[in-house]
């Protein structure tokens, strides 16, 4: 597969650099998911920090609402982020090539 350990260097280097980028754009993206009909709105990145939350007023009298609406942002937000981190290094990984000569 590899003629020799310099070529399996410079590709392990090569998916390093990928990795990085791909990181560094995962952290540049931002998401965006909405509950109860846009009474809740959560904006996170893709490091999975949340970078913003909007709560309708009229759901700071329902408390149990409010808990229920902003429990599936939450996780439609961490589900949304993580869908993305696989699909771009299953998209790093294709564009790697590992088997050219």
């Amino acid at each position: 597969m590899f003629e020799n350990m310099g070529d399996m260097a410079k590709m392990l280097s090569s998916m390093q650099e990928n990795a990085k980028k791909m990181e560094q754009e995962l952290e540049s993206k931002t998401f965006t998911v909405k509950s109860g009909g846009g009474m809740i709105v959560l904006v996170g990145n893709g490091k999975g920090e949340v970078t913003d939350l909007s709560i309708d007023d009229s759901l700071l009298q329902d408390k149990e609402s409010l808990q229920i609406l902003l429990i599936g942002a939450f996780n439609d937000l961490a589900k949304m982020i993580e869908q993305n981190k696989q699909s771009s290094a299953l998209n790093m990984l294709g564009s790697a090539n590992v088997f050219a000569k």
